[in-house]
């Protein structure tokens, strides 16, 4: 089934409209591209199981364990530090009267859920900065939903912080796995909703040594509990969606280890989860060389705080701020050219929150020139707000080229005085390429967390988040967060 591709408008300057073409996505593939993609996809939901149950965390190379205690300190870091933001109060207020018990953490905080609220709240707190890891390939987050379902079933049961690491490993390589597997057609689909409720469920049905069925079930249980849209970034929604993934693949998990049933082949049924969540399946990105291809080594971390496809743009309006002492009175007018995703994706021309600022490359650009830095400070509702801000964010066009790749970006800045001053990115800062180090990771880290926890506290947090992998106990680490 095939449709035409329809046109997306949206406000690219002050002074007129650009038309950004967006794909169509076909909700079902032809009769005969199901029956072949399926035959490609052949015991996908078994083997994936049958992987789950058998990887061990001595079998992972070196630079994979690494990579893995790179994603858990940024996680660590993200989570507690937005542990008081608005949505993660709201979350709580709104759940402590239903929630059953005190068993689990809220990470940085003294109230306690249960496992399935925690996992939620955790969820939501480790998104809402939009500050997370990310798959640039795809832009999924994996590493929030995983280890908050994770850290709540630590609570659970005992979990040492081997095991731990292990299944952490687990659940974020098969979230990117899944994701490359049908990308770029998963449509309206906001990916860090879809795709780690089944991670989440391998990585929880690891820890309790599920029988090859049991884990069967639990990811056909998962992948029957889809939520997210596109639509929602820049409100809250946008990390209900990463918290709901987390939930759901503990919840998957523990009704499969009591013998909850589900499909033998939901991923890779013609009438099941792959050919519903995309028009286009790659059983070879999900599926190849299990065990030898580690797609958790392709996964970054944000220097900025905000959309990843506005970094390319902020690397370069910092670079250009910080090389000719830039400042915004000195500026005439700014132009950046991106790729069609960057307005798509983050074409909020006149942000009225943090939140939505988050999405602007418009904003993000001024407030990089303005401040030097993109970090959460420069999202509050008050520096989206700001006179000064506002005044250059008008004078910033954005202009789209499909030739320039989603991950390169290029500002064009034109002073008072008629110099202009030009910076290309072709790999921005916190990219695969051009990696956060482990001391801006350090730094990062400290920077979100000292306005929640004594200065001590939070150098203590951090070396324990750091070598995660000899803690006997991951329960006792989650407990540990809070002051």
């Amino acid at each position: 089934m095939r449709s035409n591709q329809r046109r997306f408008f949206l406000k690219s300057s002050a002074a007129g409209i650009a038309s950004v073409a967006l794909p169509s996505y076909p909700m079902f593939a032809s009769a005969a591209e199901t029956s072949t993609n399926a035959e490609k996809g052949k015991d996908a939901t078994r083997i994936l199981a049958q992987y789950a149950l058998s990887t061990r965390y001595e079998d992972l190379p070196p630079n994979i364990k690494r990579e893995a205690a790179r994603a858990f300190v940024n996680f660590v870091g993200v989570t507690v530090g937005s542990c008081q933001h608005e949505a993660v109060n709201i979350s709580i207020d709104s759940l402590r009267p239903v929630s059953g018990s005190t068993m689990a953490t809220v990470l940085g905080r003294k109230e306690r859920f249960d496992v399935l609220n925690a996992a939620f709240i955790n969820g939501v707190s480790s998104h809402v900065f939009d500050f997370d890891d990310t798959h640039l390939v795809t832009n999924i987050h994996p590493a929030g939903p995983i280890a908050s379902a994770l850290l709540a079933y630590s609570e659970l049961k005992p979990v040492s912080g081997r095991e731990f690491m292990n299944a952490f490993y687990l659940g974020v390589e098969y979230t990117i796995r899944l994701a490359n597997s049908l990308a770029p057609n998963h449509g309206p689909w906001h990916g860090s909703g879809t795709f780690p409720s089944i991670g989440a469920a391998a990585a929880i049905g690891r820890l309790m040594k599920l029988s090859e069925q049991q884990m069967i079930w639990a990811l056909g249980l998962a992948a029957s509990q889809q939520v997210g849209f596109r639509d929602s970034f820049g409100s809250m929604n946008k990390s209900f969606n990463p918290g709901r993934s987390a939930a759901n693949g503990l919840f998957a998990a523990l009704l499969a280890q009591k013998n909850f049933t589900s499909s033998n082949q939901v991923i890779e049924s013609r009438v099941g989860w792959a050919v519903t969540m995309s028009s286009t399946q790659d059983y070879q990105e999900m599926l190849g060389d299990l065990g030898s291809r580690y797609e958790i080594a392709k996964d970054t971390y944000k220097p900025f705080a905000c959309g990843i496809v506005i970094h390319p743009a902020l690397d370069a309006a910092i670079q250009l701020r910080n090389q000719y002492n830039l400042q915004a009175d000195q500026i005439q007018s700014i132009v950046v050219k991106a790729n069609p995703n960057t307005l798509i994706l983050t074409g909020k021309k006149t942000p009225q929150t943090g939140l939505e600022g988050k999405f602007s490359v418009y904003h993000s650009v001024a407030i990089g020139i303005i401040e030097g830095r993109a970090g959460e400070k420069q999202y509050s509702d008050a520096a989206v707000l700001s006179p000064k801000t506002i005044a250059l964010r008008n004078k910033i066009t954005v202009e789209v080229d499909n030739a320039i790749p989603k991950k390169s970006g290029e500002v064009t800045i034109t002073l008072n005085d008629g110099r202009v001053l030009n910076k290309f990115i072709e790999n921005a800062v916190g990219s695969v390429e051009v990696p956060m180090t482990n001391e801006q990771l350090d730094a990062k880290f400290l920077d979100l967390t000292e306005d929640i926890l004594p200065r001590a506290k939070c150098k203590s947090l951090l070396a324990d988040s750091w070598r995660m992998a000899e803690l006997p106990s991951a329960g006792q680490f989650a407990k540990s967060t809070v002051a």
